[in-house]
């Protein structure tokens, strides 16, 4: 059983949110302290997908994880710069999930016209930095303690990457509905390409108990608050 790379929809929001919600709750990585609810998330997704790119990465329709690019600032003279992030299901990590999803977020943002793309990361995390770095990522800061949460203040480097040259007077970044029905998309969410080497019947199982097991720690906070 192979896996399947394709641009999310608001539908996908249960599945990106049960990768998501462990990551808020239990780890500094996100900022965000109370995970969002599957109908925020579902309007997350829309947002995004009206300008760029949101991939989902699937094995049996089951999620293994997403990623996904932003505006790096409202001001006009930053429209050629994103942030991008990708997350993994904690049991399909380090099968080639990550690799394949920027990959292909990649080629996507550069069939677009972006030219550079920044990410954030929650200081220490040796295994982020390696991964954005493999893909040509370079450190440019570390703003200091600059968040609070679980009970620390916390760092966060940031790592830029250029997509593509920058040579003249760029074109504005094209928003993704608008890119032209020639063929070009497809190519481009075609340019990962995943060897798991792998049972990926095993890691789906693995997923499926996972997400129940996450399902019924949600349902005990639930019913605790009440």
């Amino acid at each position: 059983m192979g896996t399947h790379l394709r641009m999310a929809t608001p539908q996908d929001a249960a599945g990106i949110r049960a990768i998501y919600a462990p990551v808020v709750r239990e780890t500094p990585i996100s900022f965000e302290i109370v995970p969002p609810t599957e109908e925020e998330m579902g309007a997350r997704v829309g947002k995004t997908l009206t300008r760029y790119p949101w991939l989902v990465c699937t094995a049996h329709e089951r999620l293994l994880g997403y990623a996904y690019a932003g505006g790096h600032s409202e001001r006009a003279a930053y429209q050629w710069s994103v942030n991008v992030s990708v997350y993994v299901h904690s049991r399909a990590r380090r099968i080639g999930v990550g690799q394949v999803l920027y990959d292909t977020l990649f080629a996507v943002l550069r069939l677009q016209g972006f030219i550079r793309a920044y990410a954030g990361i929650t200081l220490p995390n040796e295994a982020s930095v390696g991964f954005h770095e493999s893909f040509g990522f370079t450190s440019v800061g570390v703003f200091r303690r600059v968040g609070y949460k679980m009970g620390a203040w916390h760092d966060v480097g940031y790592w830029q990457m250029t997509l593509q040259s920058s040579n003249g007077r760029p074109s504005p970044p094209r928003p993704l509905p608008s890119l032209p029905d020639d063929g070009s998309l497809q190519e481009a969410l075609s340019a990962g390409w995943m060897n798991a080497g792998c049972d990926m019947e095993a890691v789906v199982k693995a997923v499926d108990a996972e997400n129940l097991a996450e399902a019924n720690r949600e349902t005990e906070r639930s019913e605790s608050t009440k």
